[in-house]
């Protein structure tokens, strides 16, 4: 699985605008960005977007109403355009 990595890149995604939303919608806010801010820099659709446990549990660890403010993250893009994403 290694061999067939085209493009592998480690990402600081700043979530700052995450504080515009909603208190409660804010976590669940925070996703949809870092998946966002994946499709564009990364050339891909958003449904060819994996993320590992370690991302979601990193943005959900403080609860739906403190994500962090930025986030760290490693995504390699493989062959077939699927990317896995997890922390850096």
């Amino acid at each position: 699985m290694a061999d067939d990595i085209v493009k592998e890149q480690v990402y600081t995604i700043p979530l700052r605008r995450v504080k515009m939303t909603a208190r409660w919608k804010r976590s669940h806010k925070s996703v949809k960005l870092v998946r966002a801010y994946l499709t564009k820099h990364m050339k891909v659709d958003a449904e060819q977007i994996k993320f590992d446990q370690s991302v979601n549990e990193k943005l959900w660890a403080r609860g739906s109403e403190k994500p962090p403010s930025s986030i760290r993250v490693k995504a390699a893009k493989f062959e077939d355009g699927e990317v896995q994403v997890e922390l850096a």
